[in-house]
């Protein structure tokens, strides 16, 4: 059992080396152990802050990226609706522009036609009565008394002069 315990002169020079030891880094290494340990913990509060701030910063910063993200959606799709606005706009007044000329082409190629279709009709009257009077004039020339022959000779002028 005497191995157990210890003598009562180790545990005396023990107690004194200790004593010494602790007063020993009670002057010299607690200040700066303890100092030391104060600015790691002001260190790591500090960087915790800092991350927090950075944190709730990317947090702004990402709420403020989506905004900008669904203002610049709705602005592409006004910008869309207004563009399919336009052309449909321009394909309407392109298609109506083409009717009017459309219609006024068909007008003028109308008035064209009866122009020509009276001009026509004036020509072949002019002809029918110049050939009206030259038979005439023919048939009054010749004096002849009987009435067979006359109309002999109007069929036969008849047949010579052709119509176009």
């Amino acid at each position: 059992m005497e191995l157990l315990l210890p003598g009562l002169g180790l545990l005396f020079w023990t107690l004194i080396a200790f004593v010494v030891v602790f007063f020993l880094l009670k002057a010299f290494a607690w200040k700066p152990i303890l100092s030391s340990l104060k600015e790691r913990e002001t260190g790591i509060a500090d960087a915790i802050a800092t991350a927090d701030k950075v944190r709730s910063e990317m947090a702004a910063l990402k709420n403020e990226n989506e905004a900008m993200m669904n203002q610049a959606r709705e602005e592409r799709a006004v910008m869309i609706k207004e563009a399919k606005e336009q052309a449909a706009k321009m394909i309407s007044e392109a298609k109506d522009k083409a009717k009017a000329e459309y219609d006024r082409i068909v007008a003028d190629a109308q008035v064209a036609i009866t122009q020509q279709k009276n001009a026509a009709l004036a020509d072949v009257k002019n002809q029918v009565g110049a050939l009206v009077i030259e038979v005439s004039e023919k048939v009054l020339r010749r004096e002849l008394s009987n009435k067979a022959e006359q109309e002999k000779y109007i069929n036969d002028l008849a047949e010579v002069v052709k119509l176009n």
